[in-house]
């Protein structure tokens, strides 16, 4: 596939209803263009190029958030190098584009060194990579590999953020949200330990005024996960 025919797909599907949540969420003032199509039809255009290293780093390069999304699904982790995450999650313009990155079964957190990248980058002080670090343990958690990483590895994720969230603004404090509820769907020993910070840390209001709280404490107790873990 080429890039043209990315562009393409993006001003036949483009939605201007999309575009203006863009603009009214700020986002258009990362410098990023957006054709406001959303994630699922991302996903699927993405299925359809398929792992594609080359045309990834051309759609990398534009300043478009959809390239950008497209860039990070059609990826190959065989071939991602620690020194290119490294140089795009210096260059991530921050919204949503750190989500994806990171988690929403990023490529990256197939990358072979994952928890290596994943333990560095919580361990960060810059607040974009601390974001993308607590995104890949989402991620590995759901790894079914026997090369998966022990419970001992996610309690001590848990224990960190145990540690670290009170002085973390919103935005860290959601992806560390999403670390534990991914952790916490793991085994009955990792949801007791992040059930228990989550009802500590409480339900997070990352958008006032507009939506409800995030009660996070309810997604690691839901029928579900009860059923799932003999809760």
């Amino acid at each position: 596939m080429k890039k043209s025919e990315v562009l393409a797909f993006l001003e036949e599907n483009q939605d201007a209803r999309g575009i203006a949540h863009w603009q009214t969420r700020g986002h258009d003032s990362s410098g990023l263009e957006s054709f406001g199509v959303g994630l699922t039809k991302l996903r699927k255009f993405a299925k359809r190029a398929g792992r594609d290293p080359g045309l990834a780093g051309e759609l990398w390069k534009e300043p478009v958030y959809e390239m950008k999304i497209i860039s990070t699904l059609i990826d190959d982790p065989k071939t991602i190098t620690v020194e290119q995450a490294e140089r795009q999650v210096e260059e991530l313009q921050g919204g949503d584009l750190v989500h994806v990155f990171s988690s929403c079964d990023a490529t990256l957190a197939k990358a072979p060194f994952v928890v290596e990248l994943a333990d560095r980058w919580t361990g960060s002080d810059e607040p974009v990579r601390k974001r993308c670090g607590y995104g890949l343990p989402y991620e590995i958690s759901k790894s079914k590999k026997k090369s998966a990483p022990p419970e001992e590895y996610f309690l001590a994720h848990i224990a960190e953020i145990d540690r670290k969230y009170g002085d973390e603004p919103v935005t860290t404090l959601m992806s560390m949200a999403g670390a534990l509820i991914g952790i916490g769907k793991r085994s009955k020993v990792l949801n007791e330990a992040a059930f228990a910070l989550a009802e500590k840390i409480g339900p997070i209001d990352f958008d006032p005024g507009r939506c409800a709280p995030m009660d996070f404490a309810k997604h690691l107790r839901s029928d579900y996960i009860r059923q799932k873990l003999g809760l």
